[in-house]
């Protein structure tokens, strides 16, 4: 039992920074808060990080390994369109969940160097992927655009998703933490993903795209 204790406090440090840098943006929050709201000790805190860029590391490795998950396409068969409608999905709901990654991004990667490299490798294999799913629906008939044209949809796709959530804080910063107002902009979010494919969708995936986009937009009435 002496030996789970010190794992417990670290676990709960951790998401409870998680909660407040989301909450109130990662520059504005102290190892000294963190403490406070821990009802702990500054020492006592210390003594799990060594400082508040250790929690952030902590926190980005939590990240990665979802991510990674998420990045994972599975062997077997080409990808289709609600396969690329899951994928984004389970990205976005990623991304609100370490939010504050993105929304503070420029910010962290300038003081830290492990963020900067990681982070580049994911954006890096977040473009890949998206290359990987748009030349399945090419090798299935579905979608019709060239090799640069491919690659110009996967980084754009990229650029959208990573910097969706900056964009709907400066829309409407008031209401940013309001659970339904997030979860209709990460809806938003999804379809302007989608939205840079589905000029290039042809036959039935054209339609299906067309049918799962109006069923989104309603429900953003």
């Amino acid at each position: 039992m002496l030996q789970k204790a010190p794992r417990r406090t670290r676990e709960r440090i951790l998401e409870l920074s998680l909660r407040l840098f989301n909450e109130f943006g990662e520059p504005n929050i102290t190892t000294t808060v963190i403490a406070e709201e821990m009802n702990i000790s500054p020492g006592n805190l210390y003594y799990h990080f060594r400082n508040k860029d250790d929690i952030v590391n902590s926190i980005f490795v939590q990240f990665e390994a979802e991510i990674n998950r998420i990045l994972t396409v599975p062997d077997g068969r080409r990808s289709n369109i609600e396969d690329v409608w899951l994928y984004l999905h389970l990205m976005f709901e990623l991304i609100w969940r370490y939010r504050f990654f993105y929304r503070d991004l420029n910010d962290l990667l300038s003081r830290n160097r492990k963020l900067e490299l990681h982070f580049k490798q994911i954006l890096a294999h977040k473009i890949k992927v998206a290359k990987q799913l748009c030349e399945d629906l090419r090798s299935e008939k579905s979608l019709e655009a060239s090799d640069t044209a491919i690659d110009a949809m996967a980084t754009n796709m990229v650029v959208v998703a990573t910097y969706w959530l900056s964009y709907e804080y400066v829309r409407n910063p008031r209401k940013y933490s309001e659970q339904q107002s997030m979860a209709d902009a990460l809806a938003r979010g999804c379809y302007q993903v989608l939205s840079q494919i589905g000029p290039y969708l042809r036959n039935e995936t054209s339609l299906l795209f067309q049918k799962l986009s109006e069923e989104y937009l309603k429900k953003l009435k």
